[in-house]
């Protein structure tokens, strides 16, 4: 997806330009209304490809889960876009969980995720979403935390 937006959008953004300027003048597109709406969405799209692209440079969402059994907390640590706030970090006390549900969705974007079902109903996804788990392996994991846990499986 992001390698298709950089060629189209460069190649809509060349053409925008090209309108303008008429440098090679192979284009019969004039600069009035179509070339603007062409630089607009070349530099939309590259953009777009450019915010994809740096979201896998930098491993944004990428983190790990830490349970300590002797405070009965639950750590989740995830990484954001570099600045100030690069790291997010959530803690949950185990008396506020109120079960574990899987989650597993089937079809063009297949999700599968281990949530934390909190008592004020929120879900917390242990998992960042391009980890897909096999079912046998959700089931062990979602078994072995709610026996920590002392809470049921949805």
């Amino acid at each position: 997806v992001m390698l298709l937006l950089f060629i189209g959008g460069g190649s809509f953004f060349f053409i925008g330009i090209e309108s303008y300027f008429k440098i090679f003048d192979f284009s019969s597109i004039q600069y009035i209304p179509q070339g603007i709406l062409m630089l607009f969405y070349g530099t939309l799209a590259l953009t777009f490809g450019s915010y994809l692209l740096l979201t896998l440079v930098w491993d944004v969402g990428s983190g790990y889960n830490q349970i300590l059994k002797e405070e009965q907390i639950i750590y989740i640590v995830r990484k954001n876009f570099p600045g100030k706030n690069s790291f997010y970090f959530f803690s949950y006390p185990f008396k506020i969980i109120k079960q574990i549900k899987l989650l597993k969705k089937d079809g063009l974007n297949p999700r599968t995720n281990i949530l934390l079902v909190l008592k004020d109903k929120r879900e917390i996804p242990l998992y960042p979403p391009q980890f897909l788990l096999k079912p046998t392996e959700m089931e062990k994991k979602a078994i072995n935390l709610s026996n920590l846990l002392k809470v049921p499986v949805e």
